[in-house]
């Protein structure tokens, strides 16, 4: 599938006279040369309040929402939806998206960085887009409040047209805790340090 076809979903449900979401099509939607790919997690005041995870892989970013956020507790068990692949230059997204439109309601950038693939079967290194594909991909991220170990794992769906369903566990590493996830409505951004309330307002701090 091209960048091109994985994206087609992403820009058929939004009108991008109406909101502000980013295209696809700028600078900052280009894959960086010998860089470690990036990962944004983003919480989404929408019809239901929740977290948008996503791995960059083949050129997009790949997304589940997770209603109850990651959790830094390896003994919680996240069911992340996956949802339409989103261009890379979503991971700087953040603000109010119009009423009316897919997804009407507010971003915050919770977390960010670069992830590396832990990914391996038999003791070789699988490539984590075929990973995904598996159903079972693990990765180390380098984020500025998520840091170590995590694996996505399809539990349900992937074929005969039945939704897929997955689960975003911790590891058990040195960077576990039972701290869990924090409070969506007072976390604030690790790009700007705003929360969703001083976002929708159009507070800057």
């Amino acid at each position: 599938m091209t960048r091109k076809e994985a994206l087609a979903e992403y820009r058929r449900r939004r009108d991008f006279a109406k909101t502000t979401e980013p295209k696809g099509a700028g600078a900052a939607d280009v894959p960086k040369e010998g860089g470690r790919p990036s990962f944004v997690v983003q919480i989404h005041d929408a019809t239901a309040l929740h977290f948008d995870f996503r791995l960059e892989a083949d050129g997009v970013l790949k997304s589940w929402a997770v209603p109850k956020g990651p959790s830094t507790d390896p003994h919680d068990k996240r069911l992340a939806m996956p949802t339409e692949d989103h261009p890379l230059e979503y991971r700087e997204f953040e603000g109010a998206i119009a009423e009316g439109e897919y997804g009407a309601g507010t971003v915050i950038v919770w977390d960010e960085g670069t992830y590396s693939n832990l990914s391996a079967r038999h003791g070789t290194e699988i490539p984590f887009a075929k990973a995904l594909a598996d159903g079972h991909a693990s990765f180390w991220l380098d984020g500025r409040k998520l840091v170590g170990g995590w694996s996505l794992t399809r539990f349900r769906g992937g074929e005969g047209g039945e939704r897929e369903a997955w689960l975003l566990v911790k590891h058990a590493d040195e960077h576990a805790s039972t701290r869990g996830t924090p409070d969506p409505r007072r976390a604030r951004s690790a790009r700007t340090g705003r929360t969703l309330r001083q976002i929708a307002a159009g507070r800057m701090s």
